[in-house]
């Protein structure tokens, strides 16, 4: 008797294409203001992978939620204490330990990238604790002395990324990546418009105060539209808001001839980036505007590489508004490219564990 032959339903000489590893989860961890912005510039690495975002519920921070998968935590900072409100950092803290344990054991990333600062602190420390591979960012804010949250978090992070040569010595085994660059693009055409922003996380009176007194002077002629903070002041006669959504920033900004803003980096990213004469107006700790003098640092490193002029007094702003109408703006960026290679291949490294 013969045989039955056998049939198959693979091709012969067919290879088994085994399935391919699913993507890495990442989570991206960051304050408002400056700090989320700067992991939008790190697209390139966690948009190709399932990734969700913990910040706080900043006008950014909503926008955002718009488009990615989003937590909120509250705003917590040491500085909290330094300004007077003790128990409403410890009732933050305390809030955000819970919620960020909670929202990492739903999502058990395999990677947090975190620029900082003290809102996600419990989240990257939760995320660690569970087992993700830790990269910790120091903030772009940060060019001399490195932040608390960098300080607390660095020995047990896995990875460690300083944008500034002189932290450097604070952190020998951290990789050193600085992203400013200056563009020699054209700016686009400008309207008579100057606009005057504080950020996304405090009022800023003085900033306020100061270029309303100039526009009652006539010494700004120019049409003015101020972004004043929640609870902060809000002159008569003024088209003033306390927030504005990112993308309404954005279209000012384009608009913009002249800003004046507060030192966060954001702000004064931003600004560049669209072509504007930027003056900075720094928070200063000891008038209680800020927690420390980050902001000093900052606006001091930006100026002396030509890019804006500072002012602190109505009269100093009187002589920066003269200077930057008699020159031409200069545009600038932040360019990750060499960060962006140098997180692609920790995070491919970890793939390849898994």
């Amino acid at each position: 008797m013969k045989a039955t032959p056998t049939t198959s339903n693979a091709a012969p000489n067919t290879r088994v294409r085994l399935p391919e590893k699913p993507k890495l989860k990442l989570c991206l961890a960051a304050s408002g203001g400056g700090h989320v912005r700067q992991l939008l510039d790190l697209a390139p690495v966690w948009s190709v992978h399932d990734h969700f975002f913990i910040t706080e519920a900043t006008a950014l921070g909503v926008s955002l939620a718009k488009e990615h998968r989003t937590y909120f935590v509250p705003h917590v900072a040491v500085g909290q204490a330094r300004l007077g409100a003790p128990m409403r950092m410890l009732k933050g803290a305390l809030f955000s330990f819970f919620q960020s344990a909670r929202i990492i054991w739903k999502e058990r990333p395999d990677v947090v990238i975190s620029t900082g600062a003290g809102a996600v602190f419990f989240a990257v420390a939760w995320a660690r604790l569970f087992g993700a591979h830790t990269v910790v960012v120091e903030s772009f804010a940060r060019f001399d002395h490195p932040s608390i949250f960098s300080r607390v978090a660095a020995p047990w992070a896995h990875d460690m990324v300083v944008q500034s040569k002189a932290l450097a010595a604070f952190y020998p085994k951290a990789k050193v990546f600085d992203p400013l660059r200056v563009l020699e693009d054209q700016p686009p055409p400008k309207k008579l418009l100057l606009f005057a922003t504080v950020g996304a996380t405090l009022p800023f009176d003085r900033l306020v105060d100061t270029v309303t007194a100039l526009k009652a002077s006539g010494e700004i002629p120019e049409e003015l539209i101020i972004q004043t903070g929640i609870g902060g002041h809000t002159p008569d006669g003024i088209e003033t808001f306390e927030t504005l959504p990112f993308d309404q920033i954005q279209e000012l900004l384009r608009d913009a001839a002249i800003v004046v803003c507060h030192g966060g980096t954001g702000s004064l990213i931003t600004a560049l980036r669209q072509g504007c004469r930027v003056i900075a107006m720094p928070r200063l700790k000891e008038r209680g505007e800020h927690y420390d003098n980050h902001q000093a640092e900052i606006t001091k490193a930006f100026a002396a590489r030509g890019l804006i002029t500072l002012a602190e007094t109505p009269a100093e702003l009187s002589e920066a508004l003269k200077i930057v109408r008699a020159r031409p703006p200069v545009m600038a960026t932040t360019d990750p490219t060499e960060l962006v290679a140098y997180l692609n291949d920790i995070v491919e490294r970890v793939k390849l564990r898994q």
